[in-house]
């Protein structure tokens, strides 16, 4: 492409000498996806890693010192960047971020290295607690912001701030006063439910949208000519509601904003499909782990009294475009994380026991999963002996369960592959990747059958009707979060997806007459309303993530503090006894005979496993253009 001829000053129009650009580069959910590797496989992975996207923010900054219009950069990163991987683990193993002689955590490492010039927080920052976050961000290399969370007054500050001013000189006319940008972080006021091991008494959230609304007024009355949203949320409704968890679509529709950065549900905005709804402010969702790089272009002009936008361009950068080679990486960033990388590799090596067949997560939602058993049975093992001895050890336990890699915006390799043989702390963590603690909940039958209802919510409506190979629909509904399918091992149901979901997304009540939970039964007999079970759960799912509103009813059992991971290590080594629930069928099957066909996706690993489908399950041979292998079910 020819490039454009520089203009001297001398020869420059008065409009050209008033006017500017300003580039926004930004990053969201790299989950510490810093390397292009896989530490749950231990092999490279050219489609993650921030030490490629670094690549993708120099040629974007190389762009701008080329071009002949003057103007300037700012990069920023949308949150959830501290947990996500086995080194965001390592790295504040014991409480502390400190590694080696004063090291600090690798991801504040590579802000630096990269020059980031302002940094929000999501909801995954709180995973560790406020104290091990507070050391991380004491050494920052420039502002953190976050501006609905509210301390209590006994809570010791965070180096945090709601918002910064920044300025950039966008015009070769050293008349005209720089660009006064100013840029504000928002996340989801569930934060405080998710974590409220963490969080509970010293730490709420307020509502993202009027706190932004406040925010942009604020800035304004500062003199910003521009200001940036770090929005860490997802798309969700078209009008605000209160306090709710993905509410980009009404943040980007407040007046002021120029430019907005999405993130949380790992989306990639714009739409590559087109399918997403247009913004009415420049939007950017980056993707996931390193994936893609947003890039919001804005123009300007001086009207004698202040910078206003003209126009605006949005577009996502991949790091690993179809059909073409990966980017390169960026040397200086790996040289950088080379320790940290080595270090969690050693961490992860570490040998924990034996697996007598492949574990692997690639039909999680249409075939029994080897991977999600193991750990439910974990989950059970460490419960029951906790409940030895009291009041709730008569109680029939069982152990809900969830898919985390399944694929779905997270990629066709984003599956849980554990091979048969020598078992590492890296199968561990690859069969559990959250540091969730264990809870316990009782639950009477009718609150079961709801939680089941509510899990099953993640398929599709079907309809009537066979349809061809290459038309059936999918079988997960994409607006429903696969980790929210919880399996609850123990019990034997069917699940029919003919039947209208009976509650929504929001745990709201949509269909009181549908029923997809057919023949739950325990021991063989009908689970009755009047019932009592003793669940093993995570603290996620405890505590109110994924909206089950239904378990507000439940009543919590006191354990000593134990994360589910540590019990699935504990489990497999032998140190706690192998579970009844182990001798069991598996909880669920899809009902029999419903006259459907449905779609599901899956990585293209799976072919090696294709011995585990069941009956009727057809593969299709073409990878669809996101690279997963397609299967189609009659049900």
């Amino acid at each position: 492409m020819t490039q454009p001829q520089a203009k001297s000053v001398e020869t420059r129009s008065a409009a050209d000498a008033a006017a500017g650009r300003l580039r926004v580069l930004a990053t969201s959910d790299v989950h510490v996806h810093l390397q292009s590797f896989d530490y749950y496989s231990d092999n490279h992975n050219p489609t993650i890693g921030l030490t490629r996207t670094a690549k993708l923010i120099a040629d974007a900054r190389a762009e701008m010192d080329r071009d002949a219009a003057p103007g300037a950069t700012l990069l920023v990163d949308n949150g959830d960047w501290m947990q996500g991987t086995p080194m965001g683990e390592v790295a504040v193993q014991g409480g502390s971020v400190v590694l080696r002689a004063g090291r600090v955590h690798p991801a504040v490492r590579a802000f630096d290295y990269l020059a980031y010039d302002a940094v929000g927080l999501g909801n995954h920052e709180f995973n560790f607690g406020l104290d091990v976050l507070r050391d991380v961000l004491t050494t920052a290399p420039c502002p953190v912001l976050c501006a609905n969370i509210q301390l209590t007054q006994d809570t010791a500050p965070l180096p945090i701030a709601p918002h910064v001013v920044l300025e950039r000189q966008i015009s070769d006319n050293a008349d005209l006063p720089p660009l006064r940008i100013g840029v504000f972080s928002v996340l989801p006021p569930q934060t405080a439910t998710w974590d409220s091991a963490h969080l509970s008494g010293r730490a709420t959230f307020l509502d993202m949208v009027e706190v932004a609304r406040a925010s942009i007024a604020a800035l304004r009355d500062q003199g910003c000519d521009a200001v940036v949203a770090l929005a860490h949320t997802g798309l969700g409704a078209e009008h605000a509601e209160p306090m709710m968890e993905n509410a980009l679509r009404p943040i980007a529709a407040l007046p002021g904003l120029d430019a907005v950065v999405g993130g949380h549900t790992h989306l990639l905005l714009p739409d590559p499909e087109g399918k997403a709804p247009a913004l009415p402010a420049p939007t950017v969702m980056p993707g996931t782990a390193g994936s893609h790089l947003g890039v919001i272009d804005l123009s300007f002009a001086f009207d004698g009294t202040r910078w206003q936008r003209q126009a605006a361009q949005t577009e996502l950068r991949a790091i690993c475009p179809a059909g073409l080679p990966p980017v390169d990486t960026d040397l200086g960033l790996e040289t950088l994380l080379e320790e940290d990388h080595q270090l969690t590799r050693a961490a992860m090596a570490e040998p924990v026991g034996q697996a007598s067949q492949n574990l692997h997560s690639y039909f999680t939602f249409l075939a029994p999963d080897r991977a999600l058993a193991l750990a439910a049975e974990a989950q059970a093992a460490a419960v029951r002996q906790a409940l030895a001895g009291t009041g709730w050890a008569d109680l029939p336990l069982l152990s809900a369960m969830s898919p985390a890699k399944f694929g779905g915006r997270a990629g066709p390799r984003c599956f849980t592959d554990v091979p048969a043989g020598p078992l590492s702390l890296r199968h561990v963590a690859d069969l559990y990747m959250y540091p969730n603690e264990l809870r316990c909940l009782v639950v009477d039958g009718a609150t079961l059958r709801d939680w089941l209802e509510m899990a099953a919510g993640y398929f599709r409506h079907a309809t009537a009707g066979r349809t061809g190979q290459n038309s059936a629909p999918l079988l997960g509904d994409p607006l429903r979060a696969g980790h929210n399918f919880d399996s609850i091992f123990g019990i034997q149901y069917q699940i029919d997806p003919t039947a209208p979901a009976r509650f929504g997304a929001d745990g709201t009540l949509v269909a009181s007459e549908a029923h997809r939970i057919r023949d739950l039964r325990y021991q063989g007999q009908p689970v009755s309303d009047d019932m009592r079970f003793a669940v093993a759960v995570n603290s996620y799912r405890a505590d109110g993530g994924g909206n089950f509103l239904m378990l507000k009813s439940a009543t919590p059992v006191e354990l000593p503090p134990i994360s589910v991971r540590d019990a699935l290590q504990s489990y497999i080594q032998g140190q706690l006894p192998q579970d009844p629930l182990a001798d069991l069928p598996y909880p669920w099957r899809f009902a029999k005979d419903l006259g459907v066909s449905a779609l599901a996706l899956t990585g293209p690993g799976a072919r090696a496993h294709l011995d585990d489908l069941p009956a009727g399950v057809r593969l299709q041979e073409d990878l669809t253009p996101r690279g997963f292998l397609a299967l189609e079910l009659d049900l």
